[in-house]
């Protein structure tokens, strides 16, 4: 499926200050996008331009096969649905109170909500107070009210922010079962990359507005440089005993490091260790975690 979004040079600027600079994302249909950042990194004001809820200082968009203008504004809000930071409600309506002003907002039938309320598992939450609701609760409203209308495309800003375990986990499930499902792309920002690791299958990395990375998630991991890590009954004596063996290896976070993957010279380490009566304890291959490729690629540790 070719791209739902693509934008062309898409740069933001308040007077001096650019905030986003010459983007060019490109998303597939049928994707989940983790568009992934450090706070101030740009993000959501992205997410503001695609929806035309501030324009472009320069550059294009291009969403759902249409140029993002005044013309086509109207139509490609109808096939998209947006939770922009925290959503706001009548607090002494009913969730399905809330959900019926926004399906006379959106000119959407009001036999739309009990499908949505469905998908996000809140039919028995439907008629309390949103005031007497937890913030998963809200935050799963917000996910429905987006859903009104059966959207091609979702734009999520941070959907887990301030979430417990249980409501991140809730939360996740439910975007990650959006394409499969319902045939539904989804864009979705988070600072936390745990979270983009288990849910995205591409991944757009922005930082101080510039887009540093784009390309599918597994792509993005094949950037980890694997380590073999060893632990032996003494790792002093067994590290200069490889070293004096010529095998190239270091030490690392109180651990051995051996500086190759290639299996014969990871069994000549092995053998030679235990010939010379060195217990091999653990032996173990580590791939870099997604936390350190974002600070290899960006130079510097993530905001969280």
């Amino acid at each position: 499926m070719g791209p739902v979004i693509t934008t062309n040079s898409l740069t933001k600027k308040y007077k001096d200050k650019t905030v986003v600079s010459q983007l060019d994302l490109r998303i597939p249909g049928g994707s989940i996008y983790g568009f992934l950042g450090p706070n101030g990194a740009g993000k959501s004001t992205t997410l503001k331009m695609l929806l035309g809820l501030i324009r472009p200082t320069e550059g294009k968009i291009q969403i759902l096969g249409k140029e993002v203008c005044s013309r086509n504004r109207l139509s490609i809000l109808s096939d998209t649905g947006s939770l922009i930071e925290s959503p706001a409600y009548y607090g002494h309506l009913t969730g399905k109170e809330n959900l019926q002003i926004i399906c006379t907002l959106k000119n959407v039938p009001e036999k739309d909500i009990s499908r949505v309320l469905s998908i996000v598992r809140m039919e028995e939450q439907q008629n309390k107070k949103v005031s007497q609701y937890s913030l998963g609760m809200k935050q799963r409203l917000g996910l429905a009210a987006a859903l009104l209308g059966k959207p091609k495309l979702l734009l999520l800003d941070e959907p887990t922010n301030g979430l417990d375990p249980a409501g991140i986990q809730e939360m996740r499930e439910l975007i990650c079962s959006l394409p499969e499902t319902l045939g539904i792309t989804v864009l979705i920002s988070s600072h936390l990359l745990s979270e983009i690791d288990q849910m995205a299958s591409h991944v757009g990395i922005i930082n101080q507005g510039a887009l540093i990375f784009q390309d599918s998630l597994s792509v993005l991991h094949e950037h980890s440089r694997s380590k073999m890590l060893l632990h032996t009954s003494d790792d002093q004596t067994a590290l200069q005993y490889l070293k004096h063996s010529g095998i190239s290896c270091h030490w690392q976070n109180g651990r051995i490091m051996l500086n190759t993957l290639e299996d014969n010279r990871i069994m000549q380490a092995v053998s030679l260790l235990v010939n010379s009566g060195i217990g091999i304890l653990r032996l173990e291959e580590q791939q870099m975690s997604l936390e350190e490729i974002f600070l290899h690629l960006t130079g510097k540790q993530v905001s969280l």
